[in-house]
C-alpha cells in the first residue's frame, strides 16, 4: 500500500514557476512508475509526465515538453515537478499516481495510487 500526499500548487501569473512535490510513504519498489497527471474544470484528467522509479527514465507530453521537468529523490521517497513558463492553459488540479508494473502508461486508468491533487492556477 503506498499514500501518495501532493504540495506545492498556487497561484502564479503567466511565464512563472512552480515546483510540486509528491511525498510517498509505503515502499516504493523498483519497478514503479511515478506520473503527474492534470485535470481542468470540465475536461478530462490528462497525462503530463512520467518517471520510472529505478532508472528515471521520464516521458511527457507533448503539452510540456521543454518547459516542465520530473524528477525524484530516493532519500525522501519524493517525486517532483518543476514547471516552468507556465501558461494560462496550464491551470488545473495536479495529481500524482503510482503504478507497479514498470511500464510507463498516459491512462488514469492505469493507475492503482493517487494523490489528493493540488491546485495550480495559472494569471494571464
Amino acid at each position: 500500500q503506498v499514500q501518495l500526499v501532493e504540495s506545492g500548487g498556487g497561484v502564479v501569473q503567466a511565464g512563472g514557476s512552480l515546483r510540486l512535490s509528491c511525498a510517498a510513504s509505503g515502499r516504493i519498489f523498483a519497478t514503479y512508475i511515478m506520473t503527474w497527471f492534470r485535470q481542468a474544470p470540465g475536461q478530462e484528467r490528462e497525462f503530463v509526465a512520467a518517471i520510472t522509479w529505478n532508472a528515471g527514465i521520464v516521458v511527457y507530453a507533448d503539452s510540456v515538453k521543454g518547459r516542465f521537468a520530473i524528477s525524484r529523490d530516493y532519500a525522501k521517497n519524493t517525486v517532483y515537478l518543476q514547471m516552468n513558463s507556465l501558461k494560462p492553459e496550464d491551470t488545473a488540479v495536479y495529481y500524482c499516481a503510482a503504478q507497479t508494473n514498470g511500464v510507463p502508461d498516459r491512462r488514469p486508468s492505469g493507475y492503482v495510487y493517487w494523490g489528493q491533487g493540488t491546485q495550480v492556477t495559472v494569471s494571464s
